[in-house]
């Protein structure tokens, strides 16, 4: 087996998807996840404004209010969280998004004073963390608050990850990988626009240039100038097609090189 066909199955990811099925697929999944779990009743994403957590988003909001009518138990609930590092360059993105979304309830925390915080105790310790380095506190710093939101919610986090980020690695460890439940997980960004699309979002939102918008000295880099390889090649290299050598080596090289972003903690 190439290395190409043992990602793809371990990664689930299907070469053709017809949308209206796996929205369903998606809901379902939540659902039942829910149902299963009768002292969960929230769930709970971080808008950013981008394609991934604005489509997880919607999903999870489906799910509630479907729940809602099916139970006729109105306690469960879509919990949107938007949880800027200050001021967001693209914040009517997210404001956008939010409309699109319709959350029942919306969370606002100001993330730049904890992240900071944090940096100067490691600074009076002796230690100055990188520009980058800051940037995954920032996603665990997120992670956190929605924790603490889900905890006094009984709530659900949901991720947002999907295989494309999957494949190179391009998560912060115990950032934004660390949620309870993933229902995007087996698609790529290709599809992802597929399906919001299907669900009416509008056209900026889904064909925006993905950015994680982590670095200070980066700000709005676009992820495929980080990658150094395009978001088109990753996705048909998960649809099994046949890709340029350059991009293939590329992307091999990322998922074997962030192989421990995707195990378990190594025990004796």
């Amino acid at each position: 087996m190439t290395l190409q066909k043992k990602i793809i199955e371990l990664l689930g990811v299907k070469p053709v998807i017809i949308p209206e099925i796996e929205i369903k697929n998606c809901v379902d999944f939540l659902k039942k996840y829910l149902v299963n779990h009768v002292h969960i009743k929230s769930l709970i994403v971080g808008v950013s404004g981008g394609q991934d957590s604005t489509l997880t988003a919607k999903l999870c909001q489906m799910t509630a209010e479907t729940l809602r009518k099916e139970k006729n138990d109105i306690t469960y609930q879509f919990i949107a969280l938007r949880l800027p590092y200050g001021i967001q360059y693209d914040e009517k993105d997210c404001q956008d998004a939010i409309r699109f979304i319709q959350p029942d309830q919306i969370f606002n925390v100001n993330i730049k004073k904890a992240v900071l915080s944090s940096e100067k105790s490691l600074k009076k310790s002796g230690v100055i963390i990188s520009d980058y380095v800051r940037g995954n506190e920032k996603a665990r710093e997120r992670m956190k608050v929605q924790y603490s939101i889900a905890a006094m919610k009984q709530g659900l986090v949901v991720g947002t990850g999907h295989a494309a980020e999957n494949i190179t690695g391009f998560f912060t460890k115990y950032g934004d990988s660390g949620t309870d439940i993933n229902p995007i997980a087996k698609l790529n960004k290709r599809q992802i626009r597929l399906l919001l699309k299907n669900l009416n979002c509008p056209k900026h939102l889904y064909l925006k240039k993905p950015m994680a918008d982590l670095e200070d000295e980066h700000p709005q880099q676009d992820d495929e100038s980080v990658l150094g390889v395009t978001y088109d090649a990753i996705d048909s290299y998960l649809e099994q097609k046949k890709i340029d050598i350059r991009s293939q080596k590329i992307i091999e090289a990322l998922y074997l090189n962030t192989l421990h972003k995707r195990n378990l903690p190594i025990t004796q």
